[in-house]
């Protein structure tokens, strides 16, 4: 499960920030993770605790946000919404999608102390 290690990612990065800013406590993070990222949300609510644990984060609370995919249809040449990867574009039917949003995870928003 790679959650684990995306995890630990992002309990490193808010070491590194309590460093920089100056806070002790972290209360909630809010992540975006994009509906056609490779990451599970159910899998990263499930470890996350564990991971926090004798940190800064320990008992934080994880909030989620699912921003939608967009595509560019090569063919069409118009941007489209992707609703999962492997989906063909609404208008033409073609495969040739590129990506353009929803397929990141980015760490967005802290309550700290």
């Amino acid at each position: 499960m790679h959650e684990v290690a995306l995890t630990e990612s992002i309990r490193r990065i808010l070491e590194a920030e309590a460093e920089r800013q100056g806070f002790t406590r972290v209360r909630t993070v809010w992540l975006d993770l994009g509906v056609l990222s490779h990451a599970d949300p159910e899998a990263l609510r499930f470890c996350f605790p564990a991971v926090m644990r004798g940190s800064l984060a320990e008992g934080a609370r994880l909030e989620i946000r699912r921003p939608p995919g967009r595509g560019w249809c090569l063919p069409c040449g118009v941007e489209i919404a992707v609703a999962a990867r492997g989906d063909p574009c609404p208008y033409c039917g073609g495969y040739q999608i590129q990506v353009t949003a929803g397929d990141d995870m980015r760490l967005t928003e802290l309550e700290v102390a």
